[in-house]
């Protein structure tokens, strides 16, 4: 039930960015001064408290496992973009690459994970999502800019989400030796950083007004949801399996590799310059489909 009411939720933010835009309410300046705010501010704010997680010496063994898969996960995800996405056009090589770098595993991933698995899947969420959130804001980053590598890695590494990283990191430091962040702060932290989801899908509604009808469900996009949603985590399934790693972490990964492309694929495009109704609909339909494909494979863990 818990995945259903995400992502009716996704779907409705979705539509009042529609409706916005469809009433000019929302134009594209707007929507870029939007995406700049969530992409400098918001997202910031919700990385660094997505790190408060509390590290005592036996979660720190029983996370280990967890966050070796998911590096290793996101490894294979580089594997398969040399491959998967070579045929078409640079603009959408580049959303297709970075969706399939980057899933919703944060919004959705966390309380679909607590849902199902209960505390330790939220716990175990949290872990996994570290590598990727390195790995969206360096390399999945890097995707979108065009310039010298130099100047590349440069702006990448000071991007406001990376630092966010950082300060991540410094602040699950902190909470190990028992120091916490001031509480003003950490309350203003949470509340910019709990728009960020509204603000995106505002956006996103915003661009997908501007896309005909008839062109959502395309064979591309259709083609990079099976990807997504189905090749790609029963692909993970059958390799840990093999590998007869621990089941609940493994269950947890999997789980985490199934959900739908990131919005910040749709803002990220926007930002740069790139095909954004190709990513707004990557979004979109990878999303819908997942109210099929995630359901299944939570019962697919029933029986392996």
């Amino acid at each position: 039930m818990e995945i259903v009411n995400l992502q009716i939720q996704i779907f409705l933010l979705l539509a009042v960015g529609y409706i916005l835009a469809k009433k000019n309410f929302l134009s594209k300046e707007t929507r870029t001064q939007m995406t700049n705010i969530v992409l400098m501010v918001m997202l910031p704010c919700s990385i660094v408290m997505s790190f408060q997680i509390d590290l005592t010496d036996k979660v720190i063994q029983s996370t280990i496992s967890v966050l070796f898969i998911s590096i290793c996960i996101q490894f294979f995800y580089g594997f398969l973009n040399k491959i998967l996405y070579n045929r078409y056009s640079q603009d959408k090589k580049i959303c297709l690459q970075y969706g399939t770098m980057v899933s919703n595993a944060g919004f959705m991933g966390m309380p679909i994970a607590q849902g199902v698995f209960g505390d330790i899947g939220l716990l175990y969420a949290s872990v996994f999502l570290i590598p990727q959130r390195i790995f969206m804001w360096s390399s999945g980053l890097s995707l979108f800019t065009t310039v010298d590598r130099k100047n590349l890695w440069k702006q990448v590494m000071t991007h406001p989400c990376i630092i966010a990283i950082y300060f991540g990191v410094g602040v699950m430091i902190m909470k190990y030796f028992g120091l916490e962040m001031p509480m003003p702060l950490q309350i203003t932290l949470s509340s910019i950083g709990s728009c960020s989801t509204a603000m995106s899908m505002f956006v996103i509604g915003g661009i997908l007004s501007d896309v005909d009808r008839q062109q959502l469900f395309d064979k591309e996009i259709c083609l990079y949801s099976f990807y997504r949603l189905i090749l790609i985590p029963v692909m993970i399934m059958i390799i840990l399996r093999l590998l007869h790693l621990d089941i609940l972490s493994s269950n947890v990964c999997i789980l985490l590799s199934a959900m739908p492309a990131a919005s910040t694929t749709a803002m990220l495009a926007q930002k740069y310059n790139q095909n954004a109704e190709f990513a707004s609909r990557m979004v979109f339909i990878s999303t819908l489909f997942s109210l099929i494909t995630l359901p299944i494979m939570t019962l697919l863990f029933q029986w392996g």
